[in-house]
Parts: structure tokens; sequence; C-alpha cells
């Protein structure tokens, strides 16, 4: 098979966590099956993601990123399993990659395993009135309801995340890369993502001032 569809390319990608470029060769070895390459990179050895997936980490880095002059301010805890991974410049590197991730789109949770149930539950209520409001028929709500909360998901969770140097890529397909690369389990534990004055009210004097430099501009 001479043209491989990107489609596929991205399953197989998601389903083993291994670079675009292999991804390809597999497919086009099979003829573009999905769940022959599959095999054929398990049989290569390179879909090895979920192996370490079970492996402890206990090493890592808590690392840091500060934008904006001071005005926004993130520190994350990655976890590796050897202290001589995480001196490593690549893995430093990805931690930092990954702490500008949550600066710029502010994540709630790292993952949606973290997203409480109860919140789940209210997003899906509210999810269901904007469908039936819609005029969607009762019977097609449901699935409309789980495309939605997976969007959802994607917006709150940092793992689900579109990766900001390279939108074709999940934070999570990022560090399953990582690991094919690296050779060791690779988790986000936790972050914490400060930003000046949030949840205080601004005083109205700041604020005109601002408008006034923006009309000055």
């Amino acid at each position: 098979m001479a043209d491989i569809a990107a489609k596929l390319v991205k399953e197989l990608r998601e389903r083993t966590g291994v670079g675009m470029m292999e991804c390809k060769k597999a497919l086009t070895e099979v003829n573009g099956d999905v769940a022959k390459a599959v095999d054929f990179l398990r049989e290569k050895g390179l879909s090895a993601t979920a192996k370490k997936s079970g492996r402890i980490t206990a090493e890592g880095l808590v690392g840091s990123y500060i934008h904006g002059g001071g005005r926004i301010g993130v520190l994350i805890e990655v976890n590796c399993e050897t202290d001589f991974v995480a001196k490593t410049d690549d893995f430093k590197e990805m931690v930092k990659d990954i702490a500008m991730q949550v600066a710029a789109v502010n994540p709630e949770y790292v993952s949606r395993e973290e997203v409480p149930v109860e919140q789940v539950k209210k997003e899906k209520e509210v999810l269901k009135a904007q469908a039936l409001n819609e005029g969607k028929p009762e019977h097609i709500v449901e699935k409309m309801i789980l495309g939605r909360i997976d969007k959802y998901f994607k917006e709150i969770c940092l793992l689900e995340q579109p990766f900001i140097k390279n939108t074709d890529l999940t934070v999570k397909q990022l560090i399953s890369e990582k690991i094919s690369k690296i050779g060791e389990n690779i988790t986000v534990r936790r972050f914490v993502r400060f930003e000046l004055g949030a949840g205080l009210e601004k005083r109205q004097d700041d604020f005109a001032t601002e408008v006034m430099a923006q009309m000055k501009k």
C-alpha cells in the first residue's frame, strides 16, 4: 500500500505510543491493517510503552516555569525510574515543556481519572440539557454527550490537551514518545499554577489605566 491514511497512523499511534514514522512504516508493511500493525510493532519491540507504564517512578524532577515577567508561575513534578534519566537534558527539556503547557493552557487536572465523579456527573447533565435545547432527538443525545464529555476532558486534563509546541500530539503522546526513546516509565504526578492577582478584584483605577494604555497603542 503506497498511501496510508493519516487517521490510521493517528489511531495506531494512540494505541501504541510509537512515533508517527514508525507507525506509518508498520502500516505500510501490513497493508493498512491497524490490528496487524500493533502486533508488528510489538514483535519489533517498539510498542513497549504499555509494559513500562506499570513500573515504579520514584525519581524525577520538580520543574518550574515563569512567564510574563513574573505574572504566571508553574511548579510541576514529573517522575521517572532513575536519577540518571532525571539528570539528562532530554528529560529536563520535557519537564520544562510540560510546565510551559500548564502556564499557557491552564489545565485543572493531570488526567481524567483525577476529575471528581460529581463534577463529571454535573457536566453531563449540563451537556444533556444543551443537546435537548438544541432540539436533538433523545435517542442520539447520549452519543452526543460522550463526544462532548471527551472534549471537556481535553480542555481540563493536562495529558489530553494538544501539546502547544506540536498540536498534532497530545501531552500524553509526547510522554509516550519520550518513554519509547528513553526506555523508562514517565509520569506527571502533580502541578500547581499561580497567576498574579487570580481571584482578586482589580481596583477600578487600575482597570481604567489599562484601558487608556490600550487606546493609545
